[in-house]
């Protein structure tokens, strides 16, 4: 297998099981969760490594595992104590277990290949040659293993819980009057992120780890209302992310992982702009749209009060527009046939009263 396709296939693996968890982090208002746990871990690897006295990868991924959680408690705890808010909670927990971490490190294992970058901002470029060794064996690169078995279960975990979670994430009070525990879930989806950070990190970078779980899924929410259809959109950005990132990094000779989260974040900023429901151009779109509707409206209610025929130089004057915003309001008046010119003038037409009156009656009903 290539090292391109190695580390193509890692980085899809790490881009989809992101997606597909940080799709309820995001949902639930938690995003920045992901990167507190993947700081928060160190103390869990540092200690898993003096217990056992190896780096191997299960003891590491169970050490940081159990720190993750341990993480998510503490925000709880703080968060549910109403002193802090949970933004203030996961400031203050993933600095105090990272700065643990950091003083474990430099008080035992100083001489040991343990520093911030071995645990913390792995390198994807490496993962080809990293392999998985077993019984003198090479099974191929570990990374994909790993990331492959975290997919799977995610993905399992997704499928299986998915009544659950989408219950427990939109309204926990129905969740638990049908019988489903939303702190059981809840603690659920935190262990999911946990071991998705934790077995993502080590290979492809906590950078990467923590862009794949917000980006991608906060580009779905953009572009549809479905949590089924959202699923999928964040989860095929998500690889589109990886698979452009790489194309751009080789172009470019820069970071693979911070290509990835560069063209994650483009990917982001399109949807931002181009959605065509939640996007700053369609809603720029609707305002002018309403704008336009409100102006004519005005206009419709100004020559009825006159009752006849009014000069466009007056109607200028008095609303203070321009002769060109004086022309676009009255396209669409005069097309419907609501308006007519008479010499130099303006004038209601019958069916422009009639529409008057029907608007009138229908705001009248809405507000009784």
């Amino acid at each position: 297998m290539s090292p391109t396709l190695v580390i193509l296939l890692v980085a899809s693996c790490v881009a989809a099981s992101c997606a597909l968890i940080g799709t309820f982090l995001v949902l639930r208002k938690m995003a920045l969760l992901g990167d507190a746990i993947s700081h928060a871990v160190l103390p869990g690897i540092v200690i898993a490594f003096l217990v056992t006295g190896s780096r191997s990868a299960l003891p590491m991924v169970l050490g940081a595992g159990a720190l993750g959680v341990l993480t998510v408690l503490l925000v709880e705890l703080f968060t549910r104590s109403r002193r802090l808010r949970e933004d203030a909670s996961i400031g203050v927990v993933f600095p105090a277990l990272f700065s643990l971490g950091v003083i474990l490190i430099s008080r035992y294992a100083a001489q040991v290949d343990l520093d911030l970058d071995c645990v913390l901002y792995g390198e994807i470029a490496y993962a080809p040659w990293d392999v998985l060794l077993i019984g003198g064996a090479d099974l191929g690169p570990k990374a994909l293993w790993v990331n492959g078995a975290v997919l799977l279960l995610d993905l399992l975990f997704v499928l299986i819980f998915f009544k659950e979670l989408k219950l427990s994430t939109f309204d926990a009070g129905l969740s638990a009057a049908l019988g489903f525990s939303p702190v059981v879930i809840h603690y659920l989806l935190m262990s999911a992120v946990s071991v998705t950070v934790v077995g993502a990190f080590e290979s492809v970078g906590a950078i990467l780890v923590v862009a794949m779980l917000v980006v991608p899924p906060a580009t779905a929410y953009l572009l549809t209302d479905r949590l089924g259809v959202m699923l999928g959109v964040a989860v095929g950005t998500g690889i589109a992310s990886a698979l452009l990132g790489y194309g751009m990094a080789r172009a470019l000779d820069v970071s693979i992982a911070g290509a990835m989260a560069t063209v994650a974040g483009l990917l982001f900023l399109a949807a931002l702009l181009l959605s065509p429901s939640h996007g700053l151009l369609a809603r720029l779109l609707q305002l002018r749209k309403m704008g336009r509707r409100l102006s004519g409206q005005l206009l419709l209610l100004h020559l009825r009060k006159e009752g006849e025929v009014v000069p466009t130089a007056m109607l200028e004057r008095r609303f203070g527009w321009s002769a060109r915003r004086l022309q676009t309001v009255l396209s669409g008046l005069l097309r419907t046939g609501l308006v007519e010119r008479e010499g130099g003038g303006l004038r209601l037409t019958p069916k422009g009263s009639e529409v008057l009156e029907t608007t009138g009656r229908a705001q009248l009903a809405h507000k009784l």
